[in-house]
């Protein structure tokens, strides 16, 4: 099994607490978010529309899709209500100083 690699997302003090940060690694819409003192990352683009999930609310370890109200948790990726059914794609986060370091290896 060869070894995640991980990329600089952005700066810790870039974080707002709850709200989302859009970045692009690699060519992939990311959504970085500090919330409940945990930092996550989850693919920006909603399972259900081709919408960035970046602009939407954090909640309770949750990310909701602004233009239908499906929300994500950002630990595992899984809607929690319609209209969305898929889960869409979350990665594993390194902090490193300030750097906030993502991997593109799908956890889940």
């Amino acid at each position: 099994m060869s070894e995640a690699t991980y990329v600089r997302a952005c700066g810790l003090s870039e974080l707002e607490e709850d709200t989302p940060k859009r970045v692009e690694l690699h060519g992939t819409p990311v959504s970085v978010v500090r919330t409940e003192g945990e930092v996550f990352a989850i693919n920006d683009i909603c399972s259900h529309a081709n919408v960035s999930l970046s602009e939407g609310e954090v909640e309770d370890c949750a990310i909701e899709c602004w233009l239908h109200g499906s929300s994500f948790d950002l630990r595992t990726g899984k809607p929690s209500g319609l209209p969305a059914t898929r889960p869409v794609p979350v990665y594993p986060v390194k902090i490193e100083g300030d750097d906030v370091l993502v991997s593109l290896t799908q956890e889940s």
